[in-house]
């Protein structure tokens, strides 16, 4: 009985932590910097705008970095439910 309630509890979190994830993922564009869609965009844009830009570069490159670690971190989770 007590493992059942473990389980479920740790369900729930999982299941929150994926809402969260898409939550995030979803909005990530809504703000006034665009996040790239790949590694080759960022370059791109880093590579055109020769410096000239460089806060948004920045913000760019952590926006770039914060999806790829959601959509990493969302994986996981995906793949260990599917192996329960």
């Amino acid at each position: 009985m007590l493992s059942k309630i473990i389980e479920d509890a740790l369900n729930k979190q999982v299941t929150d932590v994926k809402n969260y994830i898409d939550t995030e993922l979803s909005n990530i564009n809504r703000g006034l910097v665009a996040t790239p869609e790949s590694k080759e965009n960022l370059d791109s844009f880093a590579s055109s705008n020769q410096g000239s830009m460089d806060p948004f570069l920045t913000q760019m490159a952590v926006q770039y970095g914060y999806k790829i670690a959601m959509e990493d971190v969302l994986e996981t989770l995906n793949s260990e439910s599917d192996e329960e």
